[in-house]
């Protein structure tokens, strides 16, 4: 079955940088859009970045600059390096597959910004 398995979450000062890994299972990855989301509380889930089958890539607004989202398709494996971390950034973070007819998302891992 298809796994989305994120990791490396947790709690960062305010300036600090996390890089979030998801491993995937199950697909073809390479054929995949991968994508990062977040959702804070009381908040709507929103899209952070996204990486496409052709490495192409788009971020949030909130994020340029800061964020750098990576795929290795040789490990299944999307990255997504977080620098100057804001307190507004706290969240949890979801990686997402996407592709015409599948949409497959990870539990999910909590970043928390705060001094």
């Amino acid at each position: 079955q298809v796994q989305l398995v994120e990791s490396g979450g947790g709690l960062v000062q305010p300036g600090g940088s996390l890089r979030l890994s998801c491993a995937a299972s199950g697909i073809v990855f390479s054929t995949y859009a991968m994508g990062w989301y977040r959702q804070a509380p009381g908040k709507q889930r929103e899209l952070v970045a996204r990486t496409t089958s052709g490495y192409s890539t788009n971020y949030a607004d909130s994020v340029k600059g800061r964020f750098t989202i990576s795929r290795d398709n040789a490990k299944n494996t999307v990255y997504l390096q977080m620098n100057s971390l804001k307190p507004e950034d706290t969240a949890v973070y979801y990686c997402n597959a996407l592709k015409i007819g599948r949409d497959y998302w990870g539990q999910g891992t909590q970043v928390t910004v705060s001094s």
